[in-house]
């Protein structure tokens, strides 16, 4: 058995994705490693670069966008690695990170999931790990006080705001962009589930290993340059109703159904607030760009409580 898969969904981000691809082999110093990339149908010549600049690294391609938990979990299936590396193909993973990221790994046997330090393209930290989605968190956020009041570890409890990411730590879920785990972890809690899309899939692996026993660990020793979101702007507002989509189902699932439907209500509640804030500022001749648009479609979910979107683009 190898040291390390490392793992990357991929659907058009053809430039992006070989620049990730050439990091990795400059942070790997040491270590027996490979690298699958799982292609979801894409059609900017992604899977063709592979093969033809990165012929040492193992393709599989969707026929369809199966979303990001099933790309991940057909790469699980056919990695060999002790440990199995989560990794966005619009990251940069800065030199010998995944060799750090490995022995931290090593040197905390309890750890069934850690995360590294996201930074933004100019440098900037960018917040990689979060306590669970909740009803309250929710609330937080529709009521803008979790951007209020960043610096208070109540109101800022979901994006861990009153925190500077530069210590070791428990915490409750890390982001998919870069992620680490254990197989032994994986092999008794069972791999992603996919009927998430994309969003929140990495808080519900991490909720699993939480009640399992394993731990989940902030690292920042490990650091790489994440550019966001790059596949998912070319979905536009139907992927960001996926972000809501999946925090709904995260609380359906393990805090019950009336629990979701407030949750529901929460987004109607913060929906409604935004569009009359828009409709002041027309009124008093302020036409700075807004998202009613995009408003309007998350009412229209969250009224109805289901989305053709659910079952992805």
């Amino acid at each position: 058995m190898i040291d390390l898969s490392i793992a990357i969904p991929s659907w058009n981000t053809s430039d992006l994705l070989d620049q990730c691809l050439t990091s990795i082999k400059a942070s790997t110093a040491g270590l027996n490693y490979e690298i699958i990339v799982v292609d979801n149908a894409s059609t900017d010549g992604s899977p063709e670069m592979v093969e033809e600049k990165h012929p040492d690294v193992m393709l599989i391609r969707n026929r369809v966008n199966l979303g990001f938990a099933s790309a991940c979990n057909a790469a699980f299936k056919r990695s060999t690695g002790r440990y199995f590396c989560l990794l966005n193909s619009d990251t940069i993973v800065l030199k010998d990170s995944l060799a750090h990221f490995f022995e931290f790994m090593e040197s905390h046997p309890d750890a069934g999931a850690a995360g590294c330090k996201l930074l933004n393209g100019d440098g900037t930290l960018q917040r990689s790990c979060s306590c669970f989605p909740s009803v309250m968190t929710e609330l937080f956020d529709a009521l803008y006080l979790s951007k209020l009041f960043p610096r208070n570890r109540v109101f800022g409890c979901y994006s861990m705001s009153y925190w500077d990411f530069d210590d070791v730590r428990e915490v409750d879920f890390v982001g998919g962009s870069c992620m680490m785990v254990r197989r032994e972890a994986v092999e008794e809690v069972g791999l992603l589930d996919e009927t998430y899309f994309m969003y929140t899939e990495e808080a519900d692996w991490c909720y699993r290993m939480w009640d399992s026993g394993w731990k989940v660990y902030y690292y920042p020793g490990a650091q790489i340059i994440h550019l966001g979101g790059e596949s998912a702007k070319r979905f536009g507002d139907d992927m960001r109703l996926y972000l809501y989509l999946s925090r709904n189902k995260f609380i359906r699932k393990y805090k019950g159904r009336m629990a979701a439907f407030v949750h529901r209500g929460i987004i109607i509640t913060g929906a409604l607030g935004r569009l009359a804030a828009y409709g002041i500022k027309r009124l008093i001749g302020r036409r700075e760009l807004n998202d009613t648009a995009f408003q309007y479609l998350v009412l229209r979910w969250a009224v109805s409580g289901t989305s053709a979107r659910e079952a992805g683009p």
